[in-house]
């Protein structure tokens, strides 16, 4: 069984009944130039180290803990690949002044990112760092933003204008905030989006796997690592 069969035997009868007759979730595929995106795979998403999400966010608020990491491999293969393919590579990470005054609605919703609420350092990394196992290389963009989408008051859709890039691989976190925000931007813009399931991670699993499965119906392919490889190669 498929990830998207085994994400809709999940939902009730008449969920399951709508998706199958109403025409969602059709296969948009891939353009002839493809872009991976990689959505803020960083250690104040990810923690320092795999381990249990109900543990790493006692250092890091923001962590998605051990899914992370499991994702941050399959990451690793999809750069192998737009790499090797000579394929522009984007990643994004967080862009904020130190005293945190640009975050704006954040504090609203987050309180431990608030100033006086969140907790001292306890790592040498930075929480806006993308995690060294996959950091970027000279050649590729780095995006600074500060809203949940890449496209929200960013130089990235001007960027992939100037690669030619007509279709996204994205991958990163969190599936049901930064990731899905992006997406939906990605399509509104009318690129081709395909999402690397496996790649993608959240700090709750029911959020992830909706998210992936409500990208799927309307907005993106969402397909494993190994399926994305084998229809690039």
């Amino acid at each position: 069984m498929g990830l998207i069969d085994t994400l809709l035997s999940s939902l009730p009868e008449r969920d399951r009944d709508v998706m199958s007759q109403s025409g969602y979730g059709a296969t948009m595929g891939l353009g002839q130039r493809p872009v991976l995106l990689v959505v803020d795979a960083t250690y104040g998403f990810c923690g320092d180290r795999p381990e249990p999400v109900l543990e790493s966010i006692k250092r890091w608020p923001n962590s998605c803990g051990e899914e992370a990491w499991l994702a941050l491999a399959q990451i690793e293969r999809l750069l192998n690949l737009f790499r090797a393919q000579q394929r522009p590579v984007f990643y994004t990470r967080g862009a904020y002044r130190d005293d945190k005054w640009d975050m704006g609605s954040w504090l609203w919703k987050h309180a431990r990112s608030r100033p006086e609420e969140a907790p001292p350092p306890v790592s040498a990394h930075h929480h806006d760092d993308i995690v060294e196992a996959i950091a970027p290389r000279e050649s590729d963009i780095v995006i600074g933003k500060q809203k949940p989408s890449a496209f929200f008051s960013t130089p990235l859709q001007s960027y992939l204008t100037l690669v030619g890039a007509d279709s996204l691989v994205v991958a990163g976190g969190s599936t049901s905030g930064c990731v899905r925000a992006t997406v939906v931007d990605g399509f509104s813009a009318n690129y081709r989006i395909a999402v690397a399931a496996d790649a993608c991670f959240d700090r709750l699993q029911s959020s992830h796997a909706m998210s992936l499965l409500d990208m799927h119906a309307k907005y993106a392919d969402v397909l494993e690592t190994d399926a994305l490889i084998q229809q690039m190669a």
